[in-house]
């Protein structure tokens, strides 16, 4: 068995097929292919299943050796960050995806400490649903993922960054700011701003009004807080917002904040990763920064 088989098996299951993976690994796709049947024929077992002329799934026996590749491939990825650590070479990437608020308000200050303390890191930035992010991490195309603490599945890691709360943003002066716990009743009475209903916002909004039998209109589906706030100031509508407790992080505009703790419980922005053994430490210095403990490279 060959590292170049190894490598080669692994992009053809991660991408979906000898195409794109010879496009990515810079092969033919004969080389690819040949490759793949050696493998078959040393592990005894066939790895992937072809369906019709062009499409292919993995067998279970090629679920397994996809499990053991990604995580082979994954040590050596570190091995050589942490040998270049070793040799006095600084350099090394680092990907981290989240949604555009959190990318908007919680990190520029952090991003901008970090790449001051390693400037030789080739720092991506993504902007992506949390949902996205999620999916990034479980195929090990990002390092790390900001996202709400109670999305991150079992199968991460994820540590508790800023509490966070729901909220009704209103303008300023509007007649619920005025109520000393707002009702979802009463709320109803007014057009709504909501997240799209492929957000898991959306769905706990959606069930908590179908449990208590509250009927209400949609002026606007919104998945940016900060386009929900625009159109909320302007008077459209009253809109639901998932915010950092500590302040609203809403440029300054014309609006108030009406907490719903009554009916949603706090939740947390995490920091979520692939359960790995270690990071190079400029990654976990990543973390140190990004809790506000910084560690001089």
């Amino acid at each position: 068995m060959e590292w170049n088989q190894i490598v080669g098996f692994y992009y053809v299951a991660k991408l979906g097929g000898f195409t794109k993976a010879a496009e990515s690994t810079f092969r033919t796709q004969s080389a690819l292919t040949h490759q793949v049947k050696s493998l078959e024929t040393e592990l005894d077992c066939l790895l992937f299943e072809r369906i019709g002329k062009r499409k292919i799934r993995l067998t279970p026996a090629g679920e397994k050796f996809f499990q053991f590749a990604e995580s082979l491939i994954e040590k050596y990825n570190y091995l050589i960050d942490d040998l270049n650590e070793l040799k006095g070479q600084k350099r090394g990437q680092l990907k981290l995806a989240a949604p555009f608020t959190t990318l908007y308000h919680l990190l520029p200050e952090r991003i901008r400490t970090y790449s001051q303390l390693h400037p030789w890191v080739e720092l991506t930035l993504l902007d992506r649903p949390q949902q996205d992010v999620l999916l990034l991490l479980k195929e090990g195309d990002i390092d790390f993922g900001l996202v709400l603490e109670s999305i991150v599945p079992k199968g991460l890691n994820s540590l508790r960054w800023k509490e966070t709360e729901t909220v009704i943003m209103v303008p300023k002066g509007h007649p619920l700011a005025r109520e000393a716990q707002v009702q979802l009743q009463q709320v109803a009475q007014y057009p709504l701003i909501l997240p799209p209903r492929s957000a898991m916002g959306r769905t706990k909004l959606d069930e908590l009004f179908s449990k208590l039998d509250i009927k209400y209109r949609v002026a606007m589906e919104s998945s940016n807080v900060e386009l929900s706030s625009v159109y909320t100031e302007m008077g459209l509508g009253v809109s639901f917002a998932t915010l950092v407790k500590e302040h609203p992080n809403i440029e300054d505009r014309n609006l108030q904040f009406i907490s719903l703790s009554h009916y949603l419980e706090a939740d947390y922005v995490a920091l979520a990763m692939r359960k790995a053994t270690s990071f190079p430490s400029y990654k976990a210095n990543f973390v140190n920064v990004l809790f506000g403990n910084a560690k001089n490279s």
